[in-house]
């Protein structure tokens, strides 16, 4: 792996499918990430907890973590053994990315803009987005709309209820301060990672 793609970024717009007002996070990523660590920069960037079994799609290509792939009657790739940078596109890419076969929350990644990154600067990186992704095991979209009109609905026999549970949420806030300590960590152990390199590569030479 070379210095320039070790320092080569894209952008990567992430959709929750089938969300209105549209739930989605911008977030500037290596391209010499595996698809394993895609996952979990998403997994960071939306808020979710890495609870439920996940896919990555593209085309009629399906990456998982092994352990998750055994019980599927289709073949899967090992997503930890790919690189985004291995699956890019001209112009720009479209991943399916699947998260909770219960709730099924679908995600539309869109990665495009492949450029040189500031090797000054720790990736992934969080650029902005818009609205509060549904709490976890929560039922799905249909589920979380539920939800949301209840806390809108003082006189909701179950309003007190669904309010004691959620607390403040608030479905038009998004917590970037969460969302930038949670890439913060990927991008630390990334930093750590290309430290260890440059000190291996000086002690083989």
């Amino acid at each position: 792996m070379t210095s320039n793609s070790i320092n080569e970024i894209a952008t990567l717009r992430i959709e929750l499918t089938g969300s209105n007002p549209l739930i989605w996070r911008q977030v500037e990523v290596p391209t010499s990430v595996t698809l394993k660590v895609l996952h979990k920069i998403v997994q960071a960037a939306m808020g979710w907890f890495d609870e439920h079994l996940w896919e990555l799609k593209i085309g009629d290509r399906r990456y998982v973590l092994p352990v998750d792939g055994e019980w599927r009657d289709t073949p899967t790739t090992d997503a930890g053994k790919v690189r985004l940078r291995q699956v890019l596109q001209p112009g720009q890419t479209v991943i399916d990315y699947l998260y909770d076969f219960g709730d099924d929350w679908h995600h539309r990644l869109v990665v495009k803009n492949i450029r040189a990154g500031d090797p000054e600067i720790g990736y992934p990186l969080y650029v902005g987005g818009e609205n509060a992704v549904p709490p976890e095991d929560c039922g799905g979209l249909g589920g979380f709309y539920d939800l949301v009109a209840i806390l809108a609905d003082s006189d909701h026999p179950e309003h007190d209820e669904i309010s004691d549970q959620l607390g403040d949420f608030d479905p038009t806030v998004v917590n970037e301060d969460a969302i930038r300590v949670a890439l913060g960590r990927i991008a630390g152990a990334r930093r750590a990672m290309q430290v260890r390199m440059r000190k291996k590569a000086k002690g083989d030479a």
